[in-house]
């Protein structure tokens, strides 16, 4: 993914939350599909459970993650 002459971008992990991102960005999924967001801030789901993933759409909030949710 060229840059060009920005500079490095700001990326921000929120503890129980998404990964914000300072946009535009594009994400390659698991299933090899690009997508491309032009926010100038990005929401990139941590949790999975995005009905919009990559994208958070606040499913984290829903449901409290338990000890069997986070593999210990």
């Amino acid at each position: 993914m060229p840059t060009g002459e920005r500079g490095p971008r700001r990326v921000t992990v929120v503890p129980g939350g998404p990964v914000l991102v300072e946009g535009p960005v594009e994400l390659c999924t698991p299933e090899g599909e690009l997508v491309r967001s032009d926010r100038f801030l990005v929401a990139v789901c941590a949790c999975r459970r995005s009905k919009r993933f990559p994208f958070c759409d606040t499913s984290h909030r829903k449901r409290v993650r338990t000890q069997a949710d986070d593999g210990s």
